[in-house]
């Protein structure tokens, strides 16, 4: 009796402790993550940067409500974008704020942004308790049930309870991605833990100044997605990486929903030579040489990230990527990367002729790859008559070509992402007498007209220009002015639609007496026009003959940013078509590409990626079930096999050998047309 009696008690007394034992376990939790607040600086900063913005912004927006509205929108979307930490109730209460931004910003009130802030961090740490408790326990993968992707149509939830829910879905997602990667169970979770553990220690480590500048961008997004508040230490790093030739992989990076995101491949680059990384990869492992453990890399801080991939010249990096073009769900690839230096040189234009054979006869036609529009600055400033420039060097190119004999020419400007105005403008006028190429329109409203003054045209001949979703900025305007003119076809996919300028200024000089390290604006100060005076800007370039584009259902360019600056146009200046029948073969030149697309096995192969990964990319919910799941795996590796099979039949190397092809069949049609 006396033992049943104690048992009964020592249960009803762990009963009564456990909840308590958790409370305990929250508490310190909590008391690990600082309550955080503004510096005594960042009043005078606030309202420095809100003067810049207002004022020397493109966009002349009104401090007012509905501006305050959008600044709220954007600091929580900064802080809780897939809406996994905050409740409803704490939503409401910020409601609050909502409309008295604007006045906070004029006065540099800070405090709220704070407030949200440390709420944040609270509901961050009960999230934490959660997720280690729930790694605890082993998930079940035999019962039915789904995990959904669709982060948009997502609500604030109500209780504890429901984001409890939420998360044990998100974990054990997580969980069967490592499983059928080929994890053992208890690695696993021991990974998972790591993971969180980790995030939850980029928390535990931030400091005022990263909410003053996470709330300072929720105000500058209003403007548009390229002004940008740069903290002092991040304002630091981008000198350091503007200054110093850094050995690496040749990529810019940013984090995305605890992913490391590829942003940009830098051209010449080893990322870019090895032709194993693309822009919207997301890195989830870094490993150091042939056999280093791959260290993953979900959660952590950008910077940690990049001291991980960076390295000696001539060593390995391997990285662990969830490639863009991959459904939701697929497994990581692994990719080794050769460090290196990025020179000038590997960034240069290259040319080659095709040699060809079209309905049985032989064809020579010229391609000239332009990964960058660059120019050597300061050995043109010293008169170095031979600096190296994108013009320079792609006039050079066009002679070698001419001596051997072309047909046609076609300049390749995919993944081109721009560089100096000034050669987009001398390119132009390689192919075109002298002439306007582009118009750009400051804040105050001034129109100024940059035109090629050369009146020698280097190359006559036809031309075809191949552009695709990351051929922005200088490429727009090169693109777009080769269409404008009637001068030559664009071909490829619609360009990403960055058609602005940026500026950037030190707070610094505002504030010359402070002994306070102070940051940068990145800001738009002006938008570029065709000569036709329609804008680049969110439309890009829209290719006279569209090919087919594995990328065509991703969020790439301006369309895809909510705050992106809109498309309008401006009064178009006089220019005199080069050859006004162009625009009479296009529809001819497009109904034969059309006709080849239904017969052509390697413009089909092309179609098929692209409908495949479109399908793919529409599905929102993943099967939790490890059968069905790997069933999902089974359909897409046995589709990726099939793929695979039919490159090889065709002899193909890569997907660029389909695109230049056509191109040249796209010139052979257009010089059959002219004859």
């Amino acid at each position: 009796m006396k033992k049943y009696l104690f048992s009964v008690f020592l249960i009803l007394f762990l009963f009564r402790i456990l909840p308590a034992a958790n409370a305990i376990r929250l508490d310190s939790l909590l008391n690990e993550i600082p309550v955080l607040a503004p510096k005594p600086i960042h009043p005078r900063v606030e309202q420095i940067v809100t003067y810049l913005l207002s004022s020397q912004h493109y966009q002349k927006k009104q401090l007012d409500d509905s501006l305050s509205s959008q600044v709220f929108d954007n600091y929580l979307e900064i802080l809780d974008g897939g809406k996994l930490y905050f409740l409803a109730s704490d939503i409401a209460s910020f409601e609050k704020y909502r409309y008295h931004f604007d006045e906070y910003l004029k006065r540099g009130y800070v405090k709220p942004a704070y407030d949200i802030y440390n709420v944040f961090s609270k509901r961050f740490a009960e999230r934490y308790a959660y997720i280690i408790r729930r790694l605890n326990q082993p998930f079940d993968f035999t019962i039915d049930e789904y995990f959904s992707t669709d982060r948009e149509s997502r609500r604030w939830v109500q209780t504890p309870a429901q984001l409890d829910s939420l998360w044990r879905l998100r974990l054990k997602n997580e969980a069967l991605n490592l499983k059928l990667a080929g994890k053992k169970e208890e690695k696993i979770y021991q990974t998972l833990k790591k993971r969180y553990r980790r995030i939850f220690k980029r928390v535990r480590q931030t400091e005022s100044e990263d909410v003053f500048q996470w709330f300072m961008n929720a105000f500058a997004e209003c403007f548009d997605p390229h002004t940008t508040y740069l903290s002092p230490k991040v304002s630091e790093d981008f000198k350091i990486r503007m200054s110093l030739s850094l050995e690496g992989i040749g990529a810019t990076l940013r984090t995305e929903d605890d992913y490391t995101l590829v942003v940009q491949i830098v051209p010449g680059g080893p990322a870019d030579r090895s032709g194993l990384l693309h822009p919207n990869d997301r890195i989830i492992g870094v490993g150091q040489g042939d056999y280093g453990e791959i260290v993953d890399v979900i959660g952590w801080r950008i910077d940690d990230v990049v001291q991980l991939i960076r390295g000696k010249k001539g060593t390995k990096v391997r990285l662990q990527i969830l490639p863009a073009d991959a459904p939701e769900g697929s497994p990581p690839d692994t990719i080794t990367i050769v460090r290196d230096k990025v020179r000038l040189a590997d960034r240069a234009a290259k040319s080659d002729t095709l040699q060809i054979e079209i309905e049985g006869k032989q064809h020579t036609f010229g391609v000239i790859d332009i990964p960058d529009f660059y120019l050597d600055y300061e050995a043109m400033r010293r008169g170095d008559p031979d600096y190296a420039s994108t013009s320079g060097d792609v006039r050079k190119l066009i002679r070698q070509l001419q001596g051997a004999g072309i047909e046609g020419l076609i300049i390749d400007l995919r993944n081109n992402g721009g560089g100096f105005l000034s050669e987009a403008i001398r390119l132009t006028g390689l192919f075109i007498p002298r002439g306007p190429v582009v118009q750009v329109k400051d804040t105050r409203g001034n129109i100024r007209v940059e035109r090629d003054s050369d009146p020698e045209i280097v190359y006559q001949g036809p031309l075809i220009v191949l552009v695709n979703r990351f051929s922005a900025s200088a490429s727009e305007i090169f693109a777009g002015a080769i269409q404008d003119y009637q001068r030559g076809i664009i071909i490829g996919d619609q360009t990403f639609g960055k058609g602005t300028v940026q500026n950037m200024v030190k707070l610094k000089r505002f504030l010359p007496q402070t002994k306070e390290k102070l940051g940068q604006l990145k800001l738009t100060i002006a938008k570029f026009y065709r000569i036709t005076g329609r804008s680049t800007q969110k439309v890009g370039v829209i290719p006279d003959i569209e090919l087919p584009s594995k990328m065509a259902g991703l969020k790439i360019g301006e369309r895809s940013e909510k705050n992106a600056l809109q498309w309008d146009q401006i009064r178009p200046v006089d220019f005199v078509p080069f050859e006004p029948d162009l625009k009479d073969f296009i529809p001819r030149l497009r109904s034969r590409y059309l006709s080849r697309l239904n017969t052509a096995p390697e413009l089909k192969y092309l179609q098929d990626e692209a409908e495949n990964l479109k399908k793919e990319r529409e599905r929102k919910l993943l099967p939790l079930q490890a059968t069905k799941r790997e069933q999902l795996r089974a359909q897409a590796e046995k589709l990726k096999k099939r793929q695979k099979e039919i490159k090889e039949k065709l002899h193909l190397k890569n997907e660029d050998e389909i695109y230049i092809t056509e191109a040249a069949h796209i010139l052979n049609d257009y010089l059959k047309l002219r004859q």
